[in-house]
This record gives structure tokens, C-alpha cells and sequence, in this order.
């Protein structure tokens, strides 16, 4: 086939209001109910063609499957026509249960374009669907220029949004959430969305005995609580109570019988026998979907032990149960397309990936979170560890920006601070940039007090704190914040990041022994992790082992081969005070090249 002589000549330029919307979650609403999403997705699309577009002055441009792209001739009409459609969706969702809801977003645009007989084109077009991604579930925002072309109080009421990031756009834009006159523009549903959708869940099935000892069921009846409870301390699982699972007991407890009636992503189950004092128990962490075994092994202790709350399984299995369901969800994160992926999967594949040697797996975390971010817009949790990453990009030496990068962190936790002001996760992680990106030590330790004084379990923002008094060379302050942090959340699933920074608390405490202990063992469970290797080179040389601390030095430039002295310099905040010029000391004898 010939290529066309001639360009297409039906060329034509104009400026207009642009309307994008699609429906939030539309993949997970088709999966549940795929007639009935159809079904009101056409009618939506029918109403907007026969009653409302025309009634304001409006086309459609082009459909964009779960989505439609509209345009209108002013300001007045574009806006009316979004108030209109958010209504008639809202109207259909009171016949609805909250899982089949389709909640609208919307993105407007005062927007510049080409035009032909086929489409339209041009920057303003995509700019106009990115708008629509800072919208949440029935939110409506609307670019500056838009916004200049309303009465406000008349034609709607706008909240003012300030600078906002967009994916593939540079620079910042202006943006504002509007709602109808009258109405104050309010937090959108969550959309059966919580916090507690960012983890996953476990459940602990009542193990069988297989002897017959007059005890020996009361026995598993301890075990149980005893794990249940470890697990119930780690902030990044959601565990089934006890009640609940005890209710299934002499049931089929097959997989998707858990699945319907609990909801869980791993399944712990087991069984024991008592012999002459001792008990051993066989037990199997379940994979819920897949049915796939991802750890079992047979663990040994006293009854005496487990009659007195001090048996050696119990921690064995919940230390075991988090690396494993961490290393699971962080390999499905790698491997498996964004849409499919559970949220809960997707933050702590997330997390565990920040850490990881490869940029290709780093720059995987931001489309993860950033992913995330765009799923729940009103969870603070996204957006602050989205901040971190933008710390860790400069920190690592993956970015050169450090201005942008810290106006780009710090506008992710002040959007989760808005959310949520009581977020003490937010709070912490806004002290981390201050800390890690301004070398602002005043600032950082502001906010993990104020951290401390909205949640004092906050495990993190002791362990950050912790670092903060390692940098001024807080000796004792810095290790009694950093052991807190390990008492608060000792089985963590990313028990390794606390060992780590814990292990650079206890270096300006003079405390040599706790930093290799902390360094190796955070170590074993993630060698990727090059903070860990510094902490462990400057314990081994301030502990007069050089040898030793030379043979980390070759295996911390392994993992990052571009470390430095120099580097160090401009990436710690440490290295303006009197404690890091003792690091710099210990990392040249050492033999990191300058």
C-alpha cells in the first residue's frame, strides 16, 4: 500500500473548555460486576448525550473506554455540565452497595488545540487528562486558566489546591478542586478504602493436635493467641482476631471458603504433637490466591516454655512469616502489571524495593507509589512514602536536582498533611526530607516531635529521630530512640531498615559491638541496602578492626560503585558537624577512595 501523497488540509486551530472523566477503580468494578458496570456506564454516556451536553452547550470529543473526553464552548457550560454528571452518577450509586459505586473524576482545562475531521491534538489536551488524575472519587479539578474564567461563589466554590505535580509535565501547575455554589467542597468517599487496605492480611487457623494428651489441645489453643498477638504488633499486616478464626474450627476451612468469608491474603495453619514434655509444630504459610506454599517448617519447644509465655516458636514463626510475605509481595511488585497488583501489595512491594540496589528497581517504586497515589487520593500513607523516594533519589546520587527533588518531596507530605494533619507518618517522613535534603536538623526534629505528640508509638519517627541525635553526636539520646523504635515493632516486616539506621544511632553512642550486631543482621535479610554497609565500615574501623572494615569497604562499592568520600560529604547531613567528620576519619582509614 502507497503511503498518501498529501497531508490531511482540514486543519484547524481553537481554544475551548476541556472536560476529562473517567470512572476511579473501573478495572476492580468490571471484574465484580462486568454487565452491570457496562449497563451503567452506557446509560451515564446516554444522559450525557441527550440531556446534558446539549442543554450546556457541549460534544462529545472522543470516548476513552472508561472515560470521555468533552468539550464546550465556555467556562459556564463546561462546569455546569461536570456539577450535572457528578450528580446523575451520585443518583445512580443510592441504589448501589459501596463495592459496585461508580464514582466519577473529573479534570478541566481552559485548553488550546488542533483540530481535524478525526481528533484533536495538541499539549493542552494532555494536560487536561492529567488534571483529571489529581481529582479524586465524584471530584471535580480545573487548571488555573479555567478557574480565571469563573465567578467564584456564582459559577461554583473552588478550594485553592496550590503547585501540584503531574506525571510527564516539568513543571508545577496551579490547580483547584471545585464544587457546585453552595456546597463546600468536602473530602470525596474512600471508596471502601481505609488505611488498612495498604496491608496485607493474614489469618491463623486453629492448629490440630495429633496426640491425645489430657492438655495437649490447650496447648495449641496458647500457641495461637501468642502468634496472633506478636503478629497484631507489626503495623504492616492486618490479622484476623482470634474470634474469628477459632469460628471456623471443625469447618472446611478451604481456601476460597477463607477467602469469601475473611478476606485474607495468607493463611497460617499447622498442626502439633506433645511427646514427654516437648512439643513440635509443622506449620504452613499459604499464598491465599494462588494456594502456593511460601514457607512451612517443623519448630520445637516445652510445654513449660509455651505454658509460660516464653516459647521459642512463637517468635521463630512471626520473624518468618514477615520476611517471607515481604520477599512475596516485593516479587509480585517486580514482576506484575501495576493494574493488577492489590494495594496492599503495591506499598510494601513498594517500600521493600526502595532499598534495593538496581535503578531499575528504584525507578519502579515511584510508578508503584505514584500508582498508588492515583488509586486512593485521600490516603496520606502514598503520598508519604513517594516523599521518601524523592529523598532517597538525592541521597543515592540517582538525581542532581536537589531543589527540585525537595520542592517535589515536600509537596507530596503537605498534600498528605492536608488529608490527614494527624498523620504521623507524614509528619516523620516531612523530618526525613528536612534532615536528608535541607541538612535543616532544627526542622527535622520539630516534626518528629510533633510525630511523637499525635502517635508516641510511632516507631518510625523514633528511628528517625534516632538518627537526628546520631548527626549531632547525641550519643545516648540517639541509641535510647533508635532501641525504642526496635522494641516498638520488633518483628517489622522491614525489620532490616531499622536495624540499619539503628545501627547508625548506636555509632555516636560508642556503642562498636550494637553497631556490627544491628549491621550484620540487617544485613543478612537485605545486602542491597549501601547505608548499612557505611554504618558497618565506620563500626569495624572505630572498633579497631580494619582488616575486617576493608574487606566491607570492597563490598559496599560492589552494590555502589560511584561511594566516595566526597559523596558522602554532600549527601549526609552529618558531615557540617563534629560526628561526621569522625565518620569521614573512619571511612578513609578504612580505604573509601576520596
Amino acid at each position: 500500500m502507497n503511503p498518501p501523497t498529501e497531508l490531511p488540509t482540514r486543519m484547524g486551530r481553537s481554544t475551548k473548555v476541556l472536560l476529562v472523566m473517567d470512572v476511579v477503580e473501573s478495572v476492580r468494578i468490571m471484574e465484580q460486576d462486568q454487565d452491570g458496570f457496562v449497563q451503567r456506564w452506557q446509560q451515564l454516556v446516554l444522559q450525557a448525550e441527550q440531556q446534558i451536553l446539549p442543554q450546556h452547550g457541549g460534544r462529545i470529543v472522543k470516548s476513552l473506554g472508561d472515560g470521555l473526553m468533552l468539550e464546550f464552548a465556555n467556562a459556564q457550560g463546561g462546569i455546569k455540565a461536570a456539577f450535572a454528571l457528578q450528580d446523575f452518577s451520585q443518583q445512580a450509586n443510592a441504589r448501589l452497595p459501596p463495592q459496585q459505586q461508580m464514582h466519577l473524576r473529573i479534570g478541566g482545562h481552559l485548553a488550546s488545540f488542533v483540530t481535524d475531521q478525526h481528533d484533536i491534538y495538541g499539549t493542552d489536551v494532555n494536560l487536561t487528562a492529567r488534571f483529571c488524575t489529581l481529582a479524586g472519587p465524584s471530584e471535580i479539578v480545573i487548571s488555573a486558566e479555567l478557574r480565571d474564567q469563573l465567578v467564584p461563589a456564582l459559577d461554583a466554590d473552588v478550594d485553592d489546591m496550590g503547585e501540584c505535580y503531574l506525571k510527564h509535565v516539568e513543571k508545577p501547575v496551579h490547580a483547584y478542586r471545585a464544587a457546585a455554589p453552595g456546597k463546600s467542597v468536602v473530602l470525596a468517599p474512600l471508596l471502601r478504602v481505609d488505611a488498612a487496605e495498604l496491608r496485607p492480611t493474614i489469618a491463623v487457623i486453629p492448629f490440630t493436635v495429633r496426640t491425645s494428651g489430657p492438655d495437649d489441645a490447650v496447648l495449641g489453643e496458647i500457641l495461637a493467641e501468642e502468634i496472633i498477638a506478636a503478629l497484631s504488633r507489626t503495623p504492616d499486616l492486618n490479622v484476623i482476631s482470634r474470634l474469628s478464626t477459632t469460628a471456623l474450627r471443625g469447618r472446611d476451612t478451604s481456601l476460597p471458603l477463607l477467602q469469601s468469608h475473611l478476606n485474607v491474603n495468607y493463611v497460617l495453619s499447622g498442626a502439633y504433637r506433645v511427646s514427654g514434655g516437648q512439643l513440635v509444630l509443622v506449620t504452613e504459610l499459604i499464598e491465599a490466591r494462588s494456594g502456593r506454599a511460601v514457607w512451612g517448617d517443623s519448630l520445637k519447644s516445652t510445654v513449660q516454655e509455651v505454658l509460660q509465655g516464653e516459647d521459642r516458636i512463637t517468635s521463630e514463626v512471626v520473624s518468618q512469616l514477615g520476611a517471607h510475605i515481604v520477599r512475596t509481595e516485593m516479587h509480585r511488585a517486580a514482576s506484575r502489571p501495576l493494574p493488577n497488583l492489590e494495594s496492599s501489595t503495591l506499598l510494601l512491594g513498594a517500600i521493600s524495593l526502595m532499598h534495593r540496589s538496581t535503578r531499575s528497581e528504584f525507578d519502579r517504586v515511584r510508578e508503584m507509589l505514584e500508582y498508588l497515589v492515583d488509586r486512593h487520593r485521600r490516603l496520606p500513607i502514598p503520598r508519604a512514602w513517594l516523599a521518601k523516594w524523592h529523598v532517597l533519589r538525592v541521597t543515592r546520587g540517582l538525581s542532581s536536582g536537589g531543589q527540585d527533588e525537595t520542592k517535589r518531596a515536600l509537596e507530596q507530605t503537605q498534600r498528605a498533611l492536608d488529608v490527614d494533619p494527624d498523620c504521623s507518618l507524614a509528619l516523620a517522613i516531612e523530618g526525613f526530607v528536612h534532615c536528608h535534603m535541607l541538612k535543616d536538623l532544627d526542622g527535622a526534629a520539630q516534626r518528629y516531635e510533633s510525630a511523637l505528640s499525635v502517635n508516641p508509638n510511632d516507631s518510625l519517627a523514633w528511628l528517625f529521630s534516632g538518627v537526628l541525635h546520631s548527626f549531632r553526636g547525641e550519643g545516648a539520646q540517639a541509641l535510647a530512640s533508635s532501641e525504642k523504635a526496635l522494641t516498638l515493632s520488633p518483628l517489622d516486616p522491614l525489620l532490616y531498615f531499622y536495624q540499619s539506621l539503628a545501627a547508625t544511632a548506636a555509632l555516636s553512642a560508642g556503642d562498636y559491638e550494637r553497631v556490627v550486631q544491628l549491621a550484620k543482621a540487617s544485613l543478612r535479610s537485605n545486602r542491597s541496602h549501601t547505608s548499612t554497609y557505611r554504618a558497618l565500615v565506620i563500626g569495624l574501623t572505630l572498633s579497631n578492626r580494619i582488616a575486617e572494615a576493608r574487606q566491607t569497604v570492597q563490598a559496599l562499592l560492589e552494590v555502589d560503585p560511584q561511594f566516595s568520600i566526597q559523596s558522602f560529604r554532600d549527601r549526609s547531613p552529618s558531615s557540617g558537624h563534629p560526628m561526621g567528620q569522625i565518620f569521614i576519619d573512619a571511612l578513609q582509614r578504612a580505604g573509601v577512595p576520596d
